[in-house]
């Protein structure tokens, strides 16, 4: 069972609200206070002391320190303890807009649908100080899938997403990607470095069209620029930037 004992009212507001939305069996005790037997991790602020446990058991109990303002950073690292330390995998079904899953063994312990210039900003702060992460990416949506592999310092599995998507019932629209992520997660693939994509003339042609679209002034890149915004050197604004100076 997790115990939460802190003085620090923010905390304890914080990692309460996020064990109760998880559905969490957890307790409070208040610093100092001795702990219920079947205490497995114990969640504290920094200044907290840690509470004396009322048993003679020699297991050792998990002291998570955690900080006011990343409660959700303190439970998944609780959780991952009474999982006994399941392995970080973040599945990523890649696209305009990633469906990103992360795992801690086989549980879903987060779930994001972003942006693709945000999507490595959160992969790497989900996988800061875990041990042996590895992030699953899917081999469809080939471009934008290959700059995100390229901005990755990270072990990367390139995975067959062949069969990922779920077919979705009513009042489920929008969340197909991220249940392709976690389905990707859960599938090894062939781990790789950097994904070397030559885009079709049907791709150039879409991304053309969206820099058409982001143009005040109906503007389409020629295809120089629209090969450079496949291989993740520019974006559609940066391009039409520097067609504009032509």
């Amino acid at each position: 069972m997790i115990v939460v004992a802190t003085a620090d009212f923010e905390l304890y507001h914080g990692v309460v609200t996020e064990l109760r939305e998880r559905g969490v069996e957890f307790t409070t005790v208040e610093p100092g206070d001795e702990l219920p037997e079947r205490t497995h991790v114990l969640i504290v602020g920094d200044g907290d002391d840690v509470p004396d446990r009322n048993d003679t058991s020699d297991e050792e109990i998990e002291i998570v320190r955690a900080d006011p303002a990343e409660p959700r950073r303190a439970v998944e690292s609780a959780l991952s303890s009474l999982r006994d330390g399941g392995r970080t995998i973040v599945g990523v079904d890649p696209g305009d807009r990633p469906g990103i899953a992360v795992l801690s063994g086989d549980v879903v312990v987060a779930a994001f649908h972003v942006p693709l210039a945000d999507a490595g900003g959160v992969i790497t702060d989900e996988i800061a100080d875990t041990a042996d992460p590895i992030v699953r990416v899917g081999d469809g949506a080939r471009l934008t899938g290959a700059s995100l592999i390229d901005e990755l310092d990270v072990p990367v599995e390139l995975v067959d997403e062949t069969g990922t998507t779920p077919s979705l019932g009513t009042g489920a629209r929008g969340m197909g990607d991220v249940l392709a992520a976690v389905n990707i997660a859960r599938r090894s693939g062939e781990q790789v470095r950097e994904r070397t994509v030559e885009p079709t003339v049907g791709e150039l042609d879409v991304i053309k069209a969206r820099s058409r679209e982001q143009s005040d002034t109906n503007r389409e890149i020629d295809e120089t620029l629209a090969r450079r915004v496949a291989a993740g050197e520019l974006s559609i604004q940066e391009a039409l930037a520097e067609h504009r100076e032509q």
